[in-house]
This record gives structure tokens, sequence and C-alpha cells, in this order.
């Protein structure tokens, strides 16, 4: 097994950057990654994201730990969330809803495929 390390978290450089799938109105939020995808059906990185609203099209369970910025999650059906740094959230599979980034959110997250 190996073991994925990301260092400084706060400060790591990322590889890619684009425009979110489904952005919802202006400013388009540009999210950035790096990202490790392991034999084992799970996906662990750092993602960060610039203010914009948009729509989360993720289907797998994913944990993550916002590192810095504000934001705010609306789940389909469900009432807002604010999240700030130092939150952790763990979302249950097909979660999807609206994100409203405030202030450029950068957090490290798990994806579990299966």
């Amino acid at each position: 097994m190996n073991i994925t390390h990301f260092r400084d978290t706060q400060h790591i450089v990322l590889d890619e950057s684009n425009p979110v799938a489904v952005p919802l109105g202006e400013p388009v939020a540009v999210a950035s990654t790096t990202s490790v995808k392991r034999d084992d059906q799970v996906e662990t990185g750092i993602w960060e994201c610039t203010p914009g609203r948009w729509r989360r099209q993720i289907v797998q369970q994913e944990f993550c730990h916002f590192i810095s910025g504000r934001c705010t999650f609306t789940p389909d059906g469900g009432e807002p969330m604010e999240i700030n740094a130092g939150d952790a959230l763990m979302m249950p599979a097909n979660t999807t809803g609206i994100w409203d980034i405030h202030e450029t959110v950068r957090k490290s997250y798990v994806l579990i495929f299966k």
C-alpha cells in the first residue's frame, strides 16, 4: 500500500484549473485540484474554488475538510449550511445541491467510488 501525503495543504500548488461544470450566474467560479486516484476506488486530493455559484454534480460519497475560505452549501430539498475554514463534512453518495462560494475555498477531500 502506498501512503498519499499532501504537505502544507494551505499552500500546495494545484495541478489543474477549470471553470466549474454547471455555473449559475456570474462570476463563473474556477476550480483547481491536485489528486491521486488509487486502485481501491478512492480518490484523495486538494481542491480550491474561487467565488461563484454552481451546481454540485459529484455522485460519490465524499469526506472533506475545509482548510480556508467561506461558503454555503444548500442540498436539494434541505436547508443552507454555512461552511467556514476548519469545518468538515461527510456527504452521502448522490448528494446534490448548490454551492455558493463567498471567499475562495480550499479543502482536502476523499471520494469513495464504491
